[in-house]
């Protein structure tokens, strides 16, 4: 839990710095873009991009962030704006909420009427059958990324499959699971 408030309240200076904002802006403008499904189809790529190619947090600190963002009532993509305050504080924060955003929304708006007026059609409907398998597997493909990034055990690897399970075979308010989890984590039970 202390880890998480860490990654969250303290910008990281040693990453910080000319051209940072810059490369925020570069990164999140094209993930706005691709995230068919919503903002979970494109954590793969924003871990992929974050940790590995230009290093500005572990994969740890990436699926803090993200447990946070995903606890917090409010947008899936809050977790953008997460990494963007623990990059480069408020300016990365706005940088990063702002290119994630923007681009996708003008997208959107400047496409809807031509969606809205040829509904129906058969090149629509071709579409629509084309990009729902790609949003499953890039949903599906952040699953798997956030569970080895977050599992650091038996314990931890029972619960994923244990909360899998439950939110699959019920209808239980996924906030009892989140309490659970949180639970066990706070009674030190999960290594």
């Amino acid at each position: 839990m202390l880890a998480i408030f860490r990654a969250i309240f303290r910008p990281d200076a040693r990453v910080s710095g000319p051209g940072t904002l810059a490369a925020l802006a570069a990164v999140f403008a094209q993930l706005s873009l691709l995230a068919f499904g919503g903002g979970n189809s494109i954590l793969p790529e924003m871990q992929r991009q974050v940790v590995h190619v230009h290093s500005w947090m572990t994969a740890t600190e990436f699926a803090s962030l993200f447990a946070l963002a995903q606890a917090a009532p409010g947008p899936n993509l809050l977790v953008t704006t997460l990494i963007g305050w623990r990059v480069a504080g408020l300016g990365g924060a706005l940088v990063t909420t702002l290119s994630v955003c923007a681009p996708s929304s003008v997208l959107t708006f400047g496409t809807a009427h031509l969606w809205y007026r040829f509904r129906g059609a058969v090149w629509q409907v071709l579409v629509q059958r084309g990009l729902m398998p790609v949003t499953v597997g890039l949903v599906m493909a952040s699953a798997a990324l956030l569970t080895r990034s977050t599992t650091t055990g038996w314990q931890t690897a029972a619960l994923t499959g244990a909360a899998t399970v439950v939110f699959l075979l019920t209808r239980l308010n996924p906030l009892v699971v989140l309490a659970g989890g949180a639970a066990l984590g706070a009674l030190g039970l999960l290594g």
